[in-house]
């Protein structure tokens, strides 16, 4: 593997990338629904990608209120902690706005990893999209 790269996006140049990154492991992979997928929030966030020379393979969002979500890396690229340089970036950029907190909803099953991050729990599990998720918080330091 070459040196990954993560970058901030611009949701309409950078689209098609977002959304086939998106499309594979929330719709395809998760079951999640187009509708639920897609959100008036994607206009308006900050997008990041992540690339392995010119292929994008991961990307996450960060809203202005400090929620950071959409975090997806494509399967063949998993495990090889792209996704936590995406978090780390996105958090990066929150804290450089002053959002002194950050938040969101993880699945369940990928709890443990969010709380290395710095992430914790403040929720009981809920369905998101049909699968189970908890908030987390983080408080920069």
């Amino acid at each position: 593997m070459t040196d990954v790269q993560i970058r901030i996006a611009d949701w309409h140049r950078d689209n098609a990338d977002l959304r086939r990154i998106r499309e594979s492991v929330f719709i395809h992979e998760q079951g999640v629904s187009p509708e639920q997928e897609w959100d008036s929030d994607d206009a308006t966030a900050t997008h990041f990608l992540a690339y392995e020379g010119d292929f994008a393979i991961g990307t996450a969002r960060l809203l202005s209120d400090g929620c950071i979500g959409r975090v997806s890396v494509l399967k063949d690229w998993r495990g090889l902690h792209i996704g936590e340089k995406l978090m780390m970036a996105a958090v990066e950029e929150a804290e450089r706005l002053g959002l002194k907190q950050q938040f969101l909803t993880a699945q369940v099953h990928a709890a443990s990893f969010y709380e290395r991050l710095g992430f914790t729990p403040i929720s009981d599990e809920f369905l998101e999209a049909g699968i189970p998720h908890l908030e987390m918080l983080r408080n920069s330091k």
